[in-house]
């Protein structure tokens, strides 16, 4: 009796809703109730507390939203008669239904975000036996013995845990390549990784061919392991000591348990964020997708595997044949098909991993690339609306995550469609200054205050809007290239690690100078119209300033691709631990601020050294142990000198020296045995953003930002200009022409092409 009430309660709710959103009223009552409902919301996100105080602030946007959405599909679309206006039109309301979709289906994931409870300690004895694999491809030794010492150091039962270097760069494909300089490449490298997994007491393995890309690798290291659950890491995402405490016990308490997820954080900016200088102020873009969504998804049973910090049962692996290689995206691949064979997931909300991202905009863009292509993959030939096992929620839940990827599509119309009628007089939105007002302008305020409301914290207001635009640029050839040939696209491995000299103009920045200065002429020519133009109505108002809202978001994008130099190749993480250095026969205590992979930053605690004593001097330095101590070795160190910072306390800079392999656990254990730096870190970037105030930064962005970018253009046009064509003469020998190539190449980006091909050109 009860499920046949609640559907009549519901037939009737949505009944009545849909006849009071079909009721036509004048544009005054309109503006009224848009005006009525931001302030009824405004008062609810001040005063309301509570799970009906959100569900009521959600119910009224939506409502409004739907109201919007009625009036475009009923009121504004061109006459059938008038042909390129109604088919540009039908095009633009395409592309915002789109985008409404994608808005409803996130208020049903994340009107009621699951936090989980941490789990109590489980005793040893109890404990399943775990293979951490760490894939590998072509990463620094370095990186790959961090995170294996990181691993081998996690607090687990030693007899229950192995840690396999899965190496696709040392296959025997590889070795026998026909090219002998690679063959001897991957030759070398499976020697060395051999020796290295050798002394640390990990476990080498690689295969005969590299078949399958990652999903291969990792299922060539299921065929040789044995452990009850499986813990992928990628090679630059080192765990802290916690991981394995605070995630396997959920495997012991849900025998359909297929995953556990964390969050992926990163100790260095992405592109954006280091072009803008927002890393440490505001929160990155993949911490609204960990922070909120994956939450969530988690409460519908929907959180997928994203192929690294992830824990995974061998038994549900083998159900299915192991992780999935059909598309590009083998994570979410892998989830869809055990989600639809009944097993379960769960998302650990805690940051337990530590990474690195893309540093330059071209390796950025080529790692969303293939996100995109894979979900569309994954689309086309695993459709989630087809796929037996899932219910609702999961499968809108699925959808959304792939279709999101259509982003290019909308975001490219919204930044082009003024200018058809700013130009050519083509009207693609019929209305007038009072309907644009009353309908609207409402509409976008309350979209941004659901945004800000569910995602303030961990998204800055229009910060998705300029990811968008910068990848939807790219993004829009690599999902037509899916669409032609869904099977075709390969796996890239993401270039990551890298450090950036100087400052120049991103190789992919002339999209976007163009489509700026095709903004700007729109704007100008908005301007002359609306001023000298006898007959031009005020509906000119309406489109340039939806122009200048665009380019707002193309001149924060010329930021984006103007890369800022980098020298600092290793991302550092601030911690708080306690230590001691010996140099020049004297021991000083320490306390160590901030460590990388290549050194540390340390304040004196009670004396310093001379300043005769500081520049260069190699020493050791010694970590007060957290918990259980891994090893009693030191790190060797060279001093460098001091630097005073704002609170008037110098900070000495150690560099380390090259470590043995023994020496990364003591790294490890300095880095990653805080399980609270991470979130400490976190926090101190989420305080919560205002619409207002994250409009004017936004609007800063845009008006400031090109003139940098054009400053970078210049510089890199003048050194163009500059570079010295070298003539190679008959007495110049040819290890003096080799000399001569490689100073050019220490040359600006620009400079260095020019230089290099010049001399290389007059050498042959």
């Amino acid at each position: 009796m009860l499920p046949v009430l609640r559907t009549l309660t519901w037939l009737a709710a949505g009944t009545v809703a849909v006849l009071f959103l079909t009721q036509p009223i004048s544009t005054d009552a309109q503006l009224t109730l848009g005006c009525s409902a931001i302030v009824v919301m405004s008062a609810i996100w001040k005063f309301g507390r509570g799970k009906l105080a959100r569900q009521s602030f959600l119910a009224l946007g939506t409502f409004v939203v739907m109201r919007y959405l009625y009036w475009r599909l009923t009121s504004t679309l061109p006459p059938v008669s008038d042909t390129l206006g109604f088919t540009l039109g039908t095009f633009l309301l395409c592309a915002e239904m789109y985008c409404v979709l994608i808005l409803v289906i996130s208020l049903i994931v994340n009107a009621d975000p699951m936090q989980r409870k941490r789990l109590p300690r489980d005793d040893d004895d109890i404990l399943p036996t775990v293979d951490v694999f760490i894939p590998s491809y072509n990463e620094d030794d370095y990186i790959l013995a961090t995170t294996i010492a990181a691993a081998m150091s996690m607090d687990y039962p030693k007899e229950k845990l192995k840690v396999w270097l899965l190496d696709d760069g040392g296959t025997d494909q590889k070795c026998n390549d026909s090219n002998p300089v690679k063959a001897e490449a991957a030759r070398a490298r499976r020697a060395d990784l051999q020796a290295l997994c050798a002394q640390m007491g990990a476990h080498y393995l690689t295969r005969a061919r590299n078949e399958h890309a990652k999903a291969g690798n990792l299922n060539n290291g299921l065929k040789a392991s044995r452990g009850e659950v499986v813990v992928v890491f990628d090679a630059d995402h080192a765990p802290f000591r916690a991981f394995l405490r605070e995630t396997v016990g959920h495997f012991a308490r849900d025998p359909k348990l297929f995953l556990v997820q964390t969050p992926h954080v990163f100790l260095n900016p992405d592109p954006i964020e280091k072009n803008l200088q927002t890393f440490n102020r505001m929160p990155s873009e993949n911490e609204m997708f960990y922070s909120v969504t994956q939450r969530g998804l988690d409460k519908w049973n929907g959180s997928f595997f994203c192929g690294s910090a992830a824990l995974l049962r061998r038994t549900a692996l083998d159900s299915v044949g192991g992780f999935s290689g059909v598309t590009i995206t083998e994570d979410c691949e892998t989830a869809l098909d055990l989600h639809s064979s009944g097993w379960t997931s769960v998302f650990v909300d805690k940051p337990l991993i530590a990474g690195l991202q893309p540093e330059t905009f071209v390796s950025f863009i080529g790692q969303r690339s293939r996100w995109a292509q894979g979900m569309f993959q994954i689309l086309i030939l695993k459709n989630p609306t087809m796929k037996k096992g899932l219910h609702m929620i999961q499968r809108l839940a699925y959808l959304s995550s792939m279709t999101f990827w259509f982003f290019p599509l909308p975001r490219l119309t919204f930044m082009l469609a003024p200018l058809s009628y700013i130009f050519f007089d083509v009207k693609i939105f019929v209305s007038n200054l009072d309907e644009a007002i009353a309908y609207t302008s409402t509409y976008i305020v309350i979209n941004l205050m659901l945004q800000n409301y569910l995602y303030g914290s961990v998204r800055w207001p229009w910060i998705s809007e300029l990811y968008e635009y910068v990848q939807g640029v790219f993004l829009f050839k690599a999902l037509v290239s899916v669409a032609m040939s869904p099977r075709k696209p390969t796996f890239n491995v993401t270039a990551k690690g890298l450090s950036l000299d100087n400052d120049h103009l991103s190789e992919l920045a002339w999209p976007f100078f163009a489509l700026h200065g095709l903004l700007v002429a729109g704007g100008l020519m908005a301007t002359w119209r609306y001023v000298f133009e006898p007959g031009v109505s005020d509906l000119m108002l309406v489109v340039g300033a939806w122009n200048t809202f665009n380019m707002m978001i193309a001149g924060a994008a010329l930021g984006a691709v103007a890369e800022r130099k980098q020298p600092d190749r290793h991302p550092r993480l601030i911690v708080d631990r306690q230590g001691s250095l010996e140099i020049l026969g004297q021991t000083y205590p320490v306390h160590v601020i901030n460590v990388s992979a290549g050194g540390c930053g340390v304040i004196f605690t009670e004396r310093t050294p001379s300043e005769h004593d500081v520049e260069n001097n190699i020493g050791r330095l010694s970590i007060v142990p957290m918990g259980t101590i891994i090893t009693d070795e030191t790190l060797p160190v060279m001093l460098k000198h001091g630097t005073l910072n704002s609170d008037k306390v110098t900070t000495y800079g150690l560099e380390f020296a090259d470590l043995n392999p023994r020496e990364y656990f003591v790294l490890a254990d300095l880095m990653y045995a805080d399980s609270d730096a991470l979130p400490r870190f976190l926090a101190s970037r989420r305080s919560h953003k205002s619409i207002l105030s994250g409009t004017y930064e936004f609007i800063y962005w845009g008006i400031t930002e090109p003139f940098r970018a054009l400053a970078y253009m210049r510089k890199q046009l003048k050194d163009s200009k500059e570079a010295v064509t070298i003539e190679a003469t008959p007495e110049m020998s040819a290890e003096m022409l080799k000399k001569l190539i490689e100073m050019a190449k220490t040359g600006t980006p620009s400079a260095d092409a020019a230089k290099t091909k010049s001399i290389e050109t007059k050498a042959a």
